[in-house]
């Protein structure tokens, strides 16, 4: 068993529909829903990459209906 600090895996960036981020093992074969960002490295520099480029939160059709005024109280 490793740490943290040991793991020499490199990932890649994915994003989803919802335009979500996270990382994935390079090579292995995505999981439905998600695409390559182009973004690979090891885990520190993906999680560095994308606190730079995720600055909303928030899930794109959330987005998209806060934008057009559709939003309705639950």
């Amino acid at each position: 068993m490793f740490t943290e600090d040991e793991d020499k895996t490199i990932y890649t960036v994915v994003i989803n529909h919802e335009e979500q981020y996270s990382i994935w093992p390079a090579g292995k074969e995505l999981a439905a829903g998600w695409r390559a960002d182009g973004k690979t490295g090891n885990k520190e520099e993906c999680l560095a990459y994308i606190k730079e480029v995720w600055t909303d939160m928030r899930p794109l059709s959330l987005r998209k209906a806060m934008e057009a005024g559709t939003l309705r109280d639950a």
